[in-house]
């Protein structure tokens, strides 16, 4: 699907979409002439039926999200040589892998349709909302930060895989066919204002006691997120630490084989098997990386970064014999039914650490930084840095960095995305890669929405 035609659909089509995709369908048949916003939101429980359908859109159907082969995770784990095509002869995977990305390439094609149905879908929640006058006042609020926060999480993704891209904000077809890329900087001040709402309506406690729904910590913890990127280092500092202190609801977990169960204590957020409306029931990352066909195996350079006693190793990298190679082993169940064990991992509790950390490095809090560091070392049980040595500052963001990888392998392209931030992608990924160009740190426009709509332009070097 590509995004035009995502974009020209009328709003209350998609809004008919989302109650369908939601598992508790809410029946709505007024007189075919009248289909309105406010029929379609003419009461609480269709609103938050809206908003499920966007949470299993997220797991579902939504690519960019769901864990699976065109995920963020697959793909930009392939292009930071993280993993590897179990089959090598699936040429659409081996451009990720090799850095080479044509534009008509289908897995890149579908991360970007289904992060843009993802947004389309909550601007029209948000319009169908502002027009009804029959949702309660608390309900609507809450709801509105729900889905502010995930059209942000969307955009980040966006425009860190791309660059510039299309900001849409509205349903309106004749606005959306034929948008235009915003700098980078108006996408984050969208992000930014989209987060901060959330912050300021969002609940502190998780609805129904399940962590796949977004609260007022998710929120904080993604948006420390965001400004460790910008660079703001204060705002980093203050809201990584605002989730770090609520011992009571997030701690690092010792027993690393619970940490990506349903609801551990070491998630901020998560996403659901159910969403995908059937009975099976283990996430999409089990069956990509320890299935008995996975479709990705690590390449050799993840396990060598471990040293041999670390736990992170012994309980996170698993080996296949037969097929002598590494596999990532984060999730344990990779074919299951009517038992979900497990919850697709997004945030958790570590990264706030490395975040903190970082801010605290920028601030010249190395003491500081050096503690945060430890925390994750100590769990894995590894040596500590030395809170005596006179280390430096680019040594400790080269510790941070080593230490980001071992911790984050596979998981939401985190090390794809340090890499280009850090300003270390052509220096590492070049290495071993002849036709590695520094404009291959952003994927191309699918070349299937350039036809559609010649004002997105191409990145440089495609």
């Amino acid at each position: 699907m590509n995004l035009n035609k995502i974009f020209a659909r009328p709003m209350i089509f998609s809004l008919c979409i989302l109650l369908y995709a939601c598992e508790d369908f809410v029946e709505v048949d007024p007189p075919a002439h009248k289909l309105v916003n406010q029929q379609v939101f003419n009461n609480d429980e269709m609103a938050e039926s809206a908003l499920q359908g966007i949470y299993n859109e997220l797991f579902r159907i939504g690519n960019f999200s769901n864990g699976g082969a065109s995920s963020v995770t697959a793909l930009a784990g392939l292009s930071a040589h993280q993993i590897t095509a179990y089959d090598q002869s699936d040429l659409e995977y081996l451009e990720f892998e090799e850095n080479e990305i044509l534009p008509n390439n289908p897995p890149n094609l579908s991360l970007w349709n289904s992060a843009y149905k993802i947004i389309y879908q909550v601007n029209a929640l948000l319009e169908g909302m502002e027009s009804s006058t029959q949702i309660t006042a608390s309900l609507q609020e809450r709801i509105e930060g729900e889905a502010r926060f995930i059209r942000a999480f969307t955009y980040f993704y966006l425009v860190n895989l791309y660059g510039e891209v299309p900001l849409a904000l509205t349903t309106d077809y004749r606005k959306n066919a034929r948008l235009t890329r915003e700098p980078i900087a108006d996408i984050y001040d969208q992000v930014l204002l989209d987060l901060q709402l959330a912050v300021e309506v969002l609940p502190e406690e998780y609805r129904d006691g399940e962590r796949i729904y977004v609260n007022k910590y998710v929120a904080m913890a993604f948006l420390a997120r965001v400004h460790i990127y910008l660079e703001n280092w204060e705002q980093a500092e203050y809201y990584s630490t605002q989730v770090i202190n609520q011992s009571e609801i997030y701690s690092l977990l010792s027993d690393l084989d619970a940490v990506f169960l349903k609801n551990s204590t070491e998630a901020i957020w998560q996403l659901s098997p159910a969403g995908r409306g059937s009975a099976t029931s283990n996430t999409n990352e089990g069956y990509l990386f320890i299935s008995s066909f996975p479709v990705f195996t690590l390449t050799d350079n993840v396990p060598e970064n471990f040293t041999t006693n670390d736990l992170r190793y012994i309980h996170w990298i698993g080996y296949d014999e037969e097929r002598e190679a590494y596999y990532p082993f984060k999730y344990k169940d990779s074919n299951s039914s009517n038992n979900i064990t497990e919850y697709s991992m997004v945030l958790r509790l570590a990264e706030q650490y490395f975040i903190r950390a970082e801010a605290h490095v920028k601030s010249q809090n190395i003491s500081g930084a050096i503690a945060d560091i430890n925390h994750i070392r100590s769990r894995a049980s590894i040596d500590l840095i030395n809170s005596n040595s006179n280390i430096t500052e680019e040594e400790l963001i080269d510790l941070l960095m080593e230490e980001r990888q071992r911790e984050l392998f596979t998981e939401w392209g985190h090390r794809w995305f340090d890499l280009i931030r850090f300003n270390k992608a052509s220096t590492i990924l070049g290495a071993n890669n002849a036709n590695w160009e520094s404009t291959d740190i952003r994927f191309p426009i699918p070349e299937q929405e350039r036809i559609k709509n010649p004002n997105l332009g191409q990145n440089p070097g495609y």
